[in-house]
C-alpha cells in the first residue's frame, strides 16, 4: 500500500496550483478547454451560416472573432487566478477588464449601440437583404433594397441609383413599411400628386376606391415629397379576372375626380394620376 499512497501523493503534489508542473498542467487543460469551445462557436456559427442564405458572413465572422478572444481571455485571467503566484495578477486582469469596458462603454456609446442594434437584427431579422423597405430620411420618406446588413449599418439602394446609409440603432428603433409584395412583380401600382395638406384624406380615399372596385389592396405609400407636394403610391395586387383588370385600368380617372370631388388639390405642374406595373 505504501507505493500507491507515495504515487498517490505525487500525483497530488504535481496538481497543486501552487507548484510549477500543477500550474503549467493546469494551463493546458484550460487552454484545451478554450480550444474545444472556441471550434463549438466555429461551428455553431458556421451551421448557422449555412443554413441562413440571408446572414451577413462578414458579421458572423466578426462576431465568431469577438467571441474566440472573450472566451480566452476569461479561460486565461481563471487560470491566473487559480495560480497562487499569479492570483493577484487575474484579480488585475479581471479589475483592469471591467474598468477597460466602462472606459470603452462611455466613450463609444454610439458605436456600441449601432453593435448592438446590428447583432440584434441578425438575430430577429425585422428584414433581409433584397427585402425593400420605406423609412424615414432627412428629407423624408425613402424607399429603398437592402443591399447590405453589417453590424454597423444597414445600407438601402434606391431606384435613382442612391445609396441610404441608416445606422443600425437607428434602424432598429424606427418604424420601416416592408415593401416587398409592392416590389414582388405582382403589383399594380397608382401613382399621384397630392398637396401636403391632404395626404391623409387622400390616402383614404384611393384605398376606399380601390377596394369598391375589388381590388386587393397592398397599401398607399408615400413615394417622392416635395415642400407643398406629396406623390402617393397606390399599390394593389395583380387580378386573375380579365374584367377585374379593365376596371382597374381606369381607375387612375376615376380616382382623379373622386379626389377632385373631395377637394384635393393636385399640385400646380405635376402629371395626373398614372397606373404601372411594379
Amino acid at each position: 500500500m505504501q507505493p500507491v499512497d507515495a504515487v498517490t501523493a505525487d500525483v497530488e503534489h504535481w496538481l497543486r496550483p501552487d507548484s510549477l508542473l500543477g500550474a503549467i498542467g493546469y494551463l493546458v487543460i484550460f487552454c484545451a478547454l478554450a480550444w474545444l469551445l472556441s471550434r463549438a462557436l466555429r461551428i455553431g456559427i458556421e451551421t448557422a451560416v449555412s443554413h441562413g442564405e440571408h446572414m451577413d458572413r462578414t458579421a458572423a465572422n466578426f462576431l465568431r472573432q469577438l467571441g474566440v478572444v472573450i472566451i480566452w481571455g476569461f479561460v486565461l485571467a481563471a487560470w491566473a487566478h487559480l495560480v497562487p503566484a499569479l492570483r493577484d495578477l487575474g484579480t488585475a486582469m479581471l479589475a483592469g477588464a471591467s474598468v477597460a469596458s466602462i472606459v470603452l462603454g462611455l466613450a463609444a456609446q454610439s458605436t456600441l449601440g449601432n453593435l448592438i442594434a446590428g447583432i440584434s437584427i441578425l438575430i430577429y431579422r425585422p428584414f433581409r437583404l433584397g427585402d425593400l423597405l420605406q423609412v424615414s430620411g432627412p428629407a423624408g420618406p425613402e424607399i429603398g433594397t437592402v443591399e447590405l446588413l453589417s453590424l454597423g449599418y444597414t445600407i438601402l439602394s434606391t431606384q435613382d441609383g442612391r445609396r441610404v446609409i441608416i445606422p443600425n440603432s437607428v434602424a432598429i428603433s424606427q418604424i420601416a413599411l416592408n415593401l416587398n409584395a409592392y416590389a414582388s412583380g405582382s403589383a399594380l401600382v397608382v401613382h399621384f400628386w397630392v398637396v401636403r395638406e391632404s395626404v391623409r384624406l387622400a390616402r383614404t380615399l384611393a384605398m376606399d376606391l380601390a377596394r369598391d372596385q375589388r381590388a386587393e389592396v397592398i397599401g398607399c405609400f408615400v413615394g417622392h415629397t416635395e415642400p407643398a407636394a406629396v406623390e402617393l403610391s397606390l399599390a394593389m395586387r395583380q387580378p386573375a379576372d380579365p374584367a377585374l383588370r379593365a376596371r382597374i385600368e381606369v381607375l387612375p380617372q376615376r380616382l382623379a375626380a373622386v379626389l377632385a370631388s373631395h377637394g384635393v388639390a393636385s399640385p400646380p405642374g405635376k402629371d395626373a394620376p398614372m397606373l404601372v406595373t411594379a
